[in-house]
């Protein structure tokens, strides 16, 4: 078997997937392949800006930033942001094109050192070149010709391969047929499965000892990664003796607000958008939860997140109804019939959508998670008692497992409330 990682030296999440992809494949006996590719290549051949993040909303930024900090620090990974980034990486990349064999692993350990930790320009040439020395390395003694040429292949073969980002990882059999591709260090459990590992273990369940901490989930019905959260936070709080307050924004407003499409869906490159598809399936069959795609989607929530508000404990129920049942929530009289059924009068709670009151909360819900730093949902943010915001505002629920783990350690709870303030 053989596993395939392919990073780019300027991707911190591809440098924190390089900090275990070792110990992934040794577990599985697995022979891993080190694949350096020009992020820049790969995203200009699908059509994309070559820097994402100059294009991202400043909340996307700060917690993107955050994320990345809470995520080295749950794993036990050095990582200092550098000042200077994005730095071009081309030179760097052809160099351990050149290389191959554990030279090429050790170079590109050095090389992730002096970006993501020693905040160096290891990836410029005059820098580089120490390193390449210090690795065994003679600068002059290289095709540098022939690795230009290897790296263009690379990226070729990446793309032809869907790949559209780093870190990304392929598993094959001896044979040659493909298990299948993920993208991004939180999903090695994913390649670890296909590996025939167990993957990441949970997180102990520690009844009270989140005793007076609440979750408080901003969340959209239009969103499949809110419904595939909704299938899981509740009985992860109760594991940990936590709470739950379901916060209902209107998704659109804040992609409005903060400058993002409004159907981030539509907007990604095809390669992307299939890989995400694929991956809400992937999470799905993880949860060991149900789940299809609407026929009737883009979905309006506006009513059904009305609904919510004035009876949370219906946020489920409408979730199941929509990405589960394929019912239109968006159409009054089916949301009616969805509310009758689950014992409530759905005449009388869709009638209460148009108080005042009502849009004004929903309102003041978008304002209020925007103003958290929310980019999307769900967005989950970690409270005292008091509902007050602890420091810790996590996304997507791809981080589910990180908020138990957060909810299991009290230490890492500290810890973490120091770097999500700093």
């Amino acid at each position: 078997m053989d596993l395939e990682f392919t990073y780019d030296i300027v991707c911190p999440y591809a440098y924190l997937a390089s900090q275990r992809i070792e110990a992934l494949a040794a577990a599985a006996g697995a022979t891993l392949t080190w694949k350096p590719v020009l992020l820049g290549g790969i995203l200009k051949a699908h059509g994309g800006p070559t820097t994402p993040a100059q294009t991202w909303a400043a909340n996307k930024v700060a917690i993107g930033a955050q994320d990345l900090l809470l995520q080295a620090a749950l794993h036990g990974v050095e990582l200092s942001l550098p000042d200077a980034h994005p730095r071009r990486t081309v030179h760097a990349m052809r160099v351990l094109c050149a290389v191959s064999g554990p030279t090429r692993v050790a170079l590109t350990h050095a090389l992730y050192r002096a970006y993501w930790v020693d905040g160096v320009a290891g990836a410029d040439p005059e820098v580089g070149a120490q390193i390449w020395r210090q690795n065994g390395v003679d600068p002059g003694a290289l095709d540098m010709e022939a690795a230009k040429e290897a790296l263009f292949a690379c990226v070729d073969e990446a793309v032809s391969h869907g790949i559209f980002g780093v870190p990304s990882m392929r598993v094959r059999q001896a044979d040659g047929a493909c298990e299948g591709h993920w993208w991004g260090q939180d999903r090695l459990h994913m390649v670890a499965k296909a590996m025939g590992l167990a993957g990441e273990p949970s997180p102990p369940a520690s009844p009270g000892g989140a005793q007076g901490i609440q979750l408080e989930i901003f969340h959209d019905f239009s969103s499949p990664f809110s419904y595939l959260a909704s299938t899981q936070v509740e009985a992860l709080a109760a594991r940990h003796g936590a709470t739950i307050r379901w916060t209902p924004i209107l998704l659109g407003a804040l992609f409005r607000s903060i400058g993002t499409p409004n159907i981030p869906l539509f907007a990604m490159s095809e390669a992307k958008r299939n890989h995400q598809l694929k991956d809400l399936g992937d999470w799905a069959a993880h949860w060991g939860v149900p789940f299809r795609f609407p026929s009737t989607f883009p979905v309006r929530t506006v009513a059904a997140l009305r609904v919510a508000l004035q009876v949370p404990s219906l946020t489920p129920t409408l979730y199941g109804a929509l990405w589960v049942d394929d019912l239109d929530i968006g159409d009054p009289d089916t949301l009616v019939e969805i509310l009758d059924e689950a014992g409530h009068d759905g005449a009388t709670l869709l009638r209460r959508t148009q108080d005042v009151a009502i849009k004004s909360a929903l309102r003041i819900n978008t304002e209020r998670a925007e103003a958290t730093g929310a980019c999307g949902v769900p967005t989950i943010t970690i409270n005292d008692s008091s509902g007050d915001t602890n420091g810790i505002t996590i996304w997507g629920q791809d981080r589910l497992p990180f908020v138990a783990s957060v909810l299991s350690d009290p230490n890492l709870r500290h810890r973490l409330l120091r770097v999500g303030t700093s």
